[in-house]
């Protein structure tokens, strides 16, 4: 039984770039969350600095590569569907997943509260919609959603123009600047100011990334070693300031024209690297993983939570190394499993209003037996 789905995956009509890009940013994610969560459990990775400096190397740019990647979309899903069709579509793929594993994940951190690393209580479910950074990884989606629908409304009723989008994106991001400058905090405002831009740079992009010319020139070896050495320096300078300060958020709050260098180099980077794999057609998982990024997100915290607490409380490990191993595999692995299983068994509503039709026909065929 295929329950990866790589099949169907692998020999779909998706530019498969994409999924190798989403492929690295969600590993990059789970790593960072796989970190976190040992880190608040009280596991000492203090005594193994080389984990808490790659925590912080490969911070800055995986979620401005999201919002990018999602941006390249907005204008061919416009013209296809329309305003009113793409809102339906975003709640039914994003916020609803967002409510339904936000419920799920609060509901069992409040049950298993003594094992939890995190205070929670009833007012959290609220917190999902009024200040989701509290609900820790949810905010992503919950800004994912509002800048999708922001951003069309502008672009077909407003009717601004690319230019116009561009400029409000950098107006909201160092607005934010001085927000945080001030030490304001807006609540759910405070990602959507920040991220808008990555969001309209996508749509920027979005026709060039399509382009055979840029294809061979993103698929280039030359730019690959350009791009990787330009890579490693700025992200020393970024993993060193902030290692300085003690704080992984120190450049991106305090810092912003230099995080936008960070996150653009390293955006470029991750396309380059994407572009190569799909010319090479090598590591074809990451594609799998990809494909996956959002199911992923939505499970990995409770998945990589439960097998934490089984490994350090029920198998004695601790040992730094073979934790952030295991975990970080089972992060990635276990929510993959779980999403095909969950489709098999008609349960696609866990994670979407609309019904994934060609996965679900995929699952049920022949094609499932190998």
């Amino acid at each position: 039984m295929n329950l990866f789905n790589s099949h169907f995956i692998l020999n779909n009509k998706r530019f498969g770039w994409i999924d190798y890009d989403r492929g690295i940013s969600i590993i990059l994610v789970t790593f960072r969350h796989c970190f976190e969560g040992l880190s608040n459990a009280g596991v000492d990775l203090n005594s193994y600095p080389f984990l808490g400096y790659i925590n912080v190397f490969l911070f800055g740019f995986r979620m401005p590569l999201f919002f990018i990647t999602s941006g390249m979309f907005i204008s061919t899903s416009l013209k296809k569907k329309g305003l009113k069709l793409y809102a339906n579509n975003r709640f039914k793929m994003i916020f609803y997943p967002l409510l339904v594993w936000g419920f799920i994940q609060i509901s069992l951190q409040i049950i298993f509260s003594s094992h939890a690393n995190s205070d929670i209580h009833l007012i959290d479910y609220l917190y999902l919609l009024i200040n989701p950074r509290k609900e820790g990884q949810f905010w992503y989606l919950h800004a994912l959603f509002l800048i999708g629908i922001v951003y069309a409304f502008f672009k077909e009723i407003i009717k601004l123009t690319l230019v116009h989008q561009i400029i409000l994106g950098f107006v909201l991001y160092f607005l934010l600047s001085i927000i945080r400058f001030a030490n304001f905090d807006v609540g759910f405002l405070m990602d959507f100011f920040q991220y808008y831009i990555f969001f309209a740079i996508g749509d920027l992009v979005s026709g060039l990334m399509k382009n055979d010319k840029t294809s061979r020139v993103l698929s280039s070896w030359k730019l690959f070693f350009v791009l990787l050495s330009i890579f490693l320096i700025i992200q020393f300078f970024f993993t060193q300031i902030n290692l300085f300060n003690h704080s992984d958020y120190y450049v991106e709050h305090k810092m912003p024209i230099f995080f936008l260098l960070v996150a653009s180099v390293g955006c470029l980077f991750s396309f380059n690297i994407s572009f190569l794999l799909k010319r090479y057609n090598k590591f074809l998982f990451l594609r799998v993983i990809g494909y996956h990024s959002i199911h992923m997100y939505c499970m990995q915290i409770i998945i990589m939570g439960m097998i934490r607490i089984i490994l350090i409380n029920y198998f004695g490990i601790t040992y730094p190394p073979l934790l952030v191993f295991v975990i970080l595999f089972s992060g990635v692995i276990l929510p993959i499993i779980i999403y095909n299983l969950f489709l098999r068994f008609n349960l696609w509503w866990f994670f979407t209003l609309k019904k994934p039709v060609e996965d679900i026909q995929f699952l049920t065929s022949n094609k499932m037996i190998s």
